[in-house]
């Protein structure tokens, strides 16, 4: 574990495994890094160095008095990969609002990324399925997990959850289009229960150049938690594999 300064905010950081290929692991929203370094991670450690931080106001790393956006989580994620030498052919592996980050970090830096791995990812904020009463109540895991870690102490946690809240209700407002300028070879990864609509998964995954697309039966928005095995070696076959995949009968890739 180490803490580095990014531009006044004392960023937690954890550094595992020692592989030539690095992953970057972005936690999901409200959650911290921890969610995948103790899931998917263990396995992935075993074939690649792995990096993970928390965001500002997410888990070991302190909030501040601004409000959540996008656009500034990703220039925190790439200040956080210059600071750690992780500049170049890296994998940014993104979960939920981690992988709202990664496509950003990936557009505007498209030099720093390998591969991406977004799971549970929607690239517009309609893409998430509505709500029903009582369902939008916060999980007492996620204040456990936020109590248990950040510097701010539980009370604060009300505070974070709201402003994530407005972020998520108006952003991301990407397009297809904009998708459509991720170059990067991506894995698009989703339970088939997800939190995010199917059809919107798919959108994404269409509008990939270099997509690949995996839904997991059986599985939620939790899909890291629920298989992490399985989702670790999903995730490490597509990282590892040729580029572009070598299918017998091609259909879309045939194009």
């Amino acid at each position: 574990m180490a803490r580095i300064d990014i531009d006044g905010v004392n960023t937690w950081t954890e550094t595992r495994g020692s592989g030539e290929r690095t992953i970057v692991l972005l936690h999901g929203g409200l959650g911290n890094s921890d969610d995948l370094l103790d899931s998917i991670g263990p396995d992935l450690e075993e074939r690649f160095r792995v990096i993970a931080f928390d965001r500002r106001g997410h888990g070991y790393t302190a909030d501040t008095d601004e409000p959540f956006h996008y656009d500034d989580m990703a220039t925190h994620a790439i200040a956080v990969l210059e600071r750690l030498g992780a500049a170049s052919a890296i994998h940014l592996v993104g979960w939920s609002d981690g992988g709202i980050v990664a496509m950003l970090v990936a557009l505007r830096r498209p030099d720093l990324v390998d591969r991406l791995v977004l799971i549970g990812v929607n690239f517009h904020f309609d893409g998430i399925h509505e709500l029903g009463p009582g369902d939008g109540d916060m999980p007492s895991p996620l204040l456990e997990g936020y109590a248990k870690r950040s510097p701010d102490g539980a009370d604060h946690f009300p505070v974070v959850a709201e402003k994530f809240m407005a972020m998520a209700t108006t952003e991301p407002t990407l397009t297809t289009e904009d998708v459509a300028a991720l170059r990067h070879p991506t894995l698009v990864l989703a339970g088939d229960d997800d939190l995010v609509r199917l059809d919107h998964t798919v959108a994404l995954y269409e509008a990939l150049p270099a997509g690949r697309l995996c839904v997991l039966p059986g599985a939620s928005h939790l899909v890291v938690i629920e298989h992490p095995r399985l989702v670790a070696g999903i995730i490490a076959d597509f990282l590892q594999g040729p580029e572009a995949p070598e299918t017998v009968l091609p259909i879309r890739r045939a194009r």
